[in-house]
C-alpha cells in the first residue's frame, strides 16, 4: 500500500505548488486534471479485483510495482501539461487503484476471526510507513524538485517491491498447505464460525455495503480536498503551512491511537455502529475546524479527525471479508475501491469550484458536516448481512 504513494492525493498536495508552476495551472485546471485522472484510473479496481480473484496476489502485486515504477520514472521526464495528465492517469490506475485493491485483499484472504486485529496491524504500519514516505517527500520537495521524488521512488517500486511481491507473497494459508482461519459473525460477538460467502450480487444488494461504501469514500472527499488544497485552506482560517503540517502529525498519531482502538472493539461492538460513531465524529471535526481559532483549536479539532480516520481505515479493511466471505473478495473489494477513488477525484473538484463560486471554502465543511452526519445515522440502523454456514448447503452461484 506504501508503494501507491505517488497515485496518492496526499503526495501531490505537498507537490501543488511546484507542479501549478511547472505546467502552468490555474486550481481549477489541477482539479479538473485530478478529476478525470482518477476517474480513468478507477477503471482498474474492478478489473484487478477479478484478477486477483482468479491469478492471485503474487504476480498481480509484482506486475503493478514494475509498472508503477515505470510509470513514475517517466512521470520524471514529462514538460507539458498533457504529459503529466497522461502520467497523472497512469499513477491513478497502476497505483491508488489496482495496487491498493491487491493490498487490501492480502489480509483477509489469511486471517478470520483475527482479521480486525491483522487488519489493525496493517493499518499502523500502513500508517508510519506513510508519515516517513509524506516527511521524505516534503523534505526533498522543500530543498531539490518534486521530479527527484518521482525518480527515487521508481527504483524503490522497481528494485524493492517488486521482487519482495515476486518472493513472498501467496495467495492465502492453503497455498502453504495450512487451514483457513474461521471467521467472527460481525456482530459485536468474537465466536469464530465457519462461514460460506455471498456472490457479488449479493453483495451489492446488501444496504450494509452501500453505507460503508459511501461512509468511507466521504472520508477521502475530505482528506482528497483539503490535502490537495491544504495551503489556501489554512491561510483562508488565518493559518500556517506550518500549523498544516504540525496537523498532519497530530492526525497521523490520532489516526493509529484509532487503529488500535477500532481493531480492539470490532470483535465487541458491531461493525456498523463503529462505522456511525467514526462519521459523527468526522462530522464534528469539520465544523469544529471553522470554529479553530488557535493552534489549541486545531490540534484538537486534528486529534478528533485522525480518531475518525483510523476507524474508518480498520472498518474498511476488515468490513468485506467479514461481511461477504472471501469467494468473491477481490471484486467486492474492488468495487468498493473504486468509490473511494471517484471520491478522491471528486474531492478537490468539489474545494476548487466551490471557492470559485463562493470565494471561500466555508461552504464546503458545512455541506460536507451535514452529509457525513446523514450517513452516520443511516449506519447505526443498517444491518450486518448473514454469510451462510459451510457445509449447510450450496453456496450461491456466482455471477450468472
Amino acid at each position: 500500500m506504501i508503494g501507491t504513494f505517488p497515485g496518492r492525493s496526499q503526495a501531490l498536495g505537498i507537490m501543488t505548488k511546484q507542479l501549478k508552476a511547472d505546467f502552468r495551472m490555474t486550481n481549477v485546471d489541477y482539479a479538473d486534471i485530478n478529476f478525470w485522472a482518477t476517474l480513468l484510473g478507477a477503471s482498474a479496481c474492478i478489473g484487478f479485483g477479478r484478477l486477483v480473484d482468479r491469478v492471485g496476489v503474487r504476480w498481480v502485486t509484482t506486475a503493478l510495482a514494475l509498472s508503477l515504477g515505470a510509470v513514475a520514472w517517466g512521470t520524471t521526464l514529462v514538460s507539458t501539461m498533457m504529459g503529466f495528465a497522461v502520467a497523472l492517469t497512469l499513477t491513478r490506475a497502476f497505483g491508488q487503484s489496482a495496487l491498493s485493491v491487491v493490498s487490501i485483499n492480502i489480509t483477509p484472504q489469511w486471517f478470520g476471526r483475527r482479521l480486525p486485529l491483522a487488519m489493525s496491524v496493517y493499518s499502523v504500519v500502513l500508517s508510519v510507513g506513510f508519515v516517513i514516505a509524506f516527511l521524505w517527500a516534503g523534505a526533498v520537495v522543500e530543498t531539490q524538485s518534486w521530479r527527484v521524488v518521482w525518480h527515487v521512488v521508481s527504483r524503490m517500486l522497481v528494485f524493492g517491491l517488486a521482487p519482495l511481491a515476486a518472493i513472498f507473497l501467496r495467495r492465502g494459508p492453503e497455498e502453504l498447505g495450512w487451514e483457513r482461519e474461521p471467521a467472527s459473525s460481525g456482530n459485536g460477538s468474537s465466536q469464530a464460525i465457519p462461514v460460506g460467502s455471498l456472490t457479488y450480487r449479493q453483495a451489492l444488494g446488501s444496504p450494509a455495503f452501500w453505507a460503508f461504501a459511501i461512509g468511507s469514500a466521504l472520508y477521502l472527499v475530505v482528506s482528497a480536498g483539503t490535502g490537495l488544497f491544504n495551503e489556501e485552506i489554512f491561510g483562508e482560517r488565518h493559518f500556517t503551512v506550518t500549523d498544516y503540517y504540525t496537523v498532519i502529525g497530530v492526525t497521523t498519531l490520532a489516526s493509529l491511537i484509532g487503529n488500535f482502538l477500532a481493531g480492539w472493539l470490532t470483535d465487541r461492538v458491531r461493525l456498523s455502529w463503529l462505522m456511525a460513531v467514526s462519521m459523527l465524529l468526522m462530522a464534528a471535526s469539520l465544523v469544529a475546524f471553522l470554529f479553530a481559532e488557535n493552534r489549541t483549536h486545531l490540534l484538537i479539532q486534528a486529534l478528533a479527525m485522525g480518531v475518525s480516520g483510523g476507524f474508518v481505515m480498520v472498518l474498511f479493511f476488515a468490513f468485506w471479508g467479514r461481511a461477504f466471505g472471501p469467494a468473491h473478495l477481490g471484486l467486492i473489494q474492488g468495487t468498493a475501491q473504486v468509490m473511494t477513488v471517484l471520491a478522491s477525484a471528486l474531492g478537490p473538484e468539489v474545494f476548487a469550484h466551490v471557492q470559485k463560486w463562493t470565494h471561500s471554502y466555508v461552504p464546503v465543511f458545512w455541506g460536507l458536516a451535514a452529509v457525513v452526519a446523514a450517513v452516520g445515522c443511516w449506519c447505526s440502523v443498517v444491518r450486518m448481512p448473514k454469510l451462510p454456514e459451510l457445509n449447510s448447503g450450496p453456496n450461491p452461484s456466482p455471477l450468472p
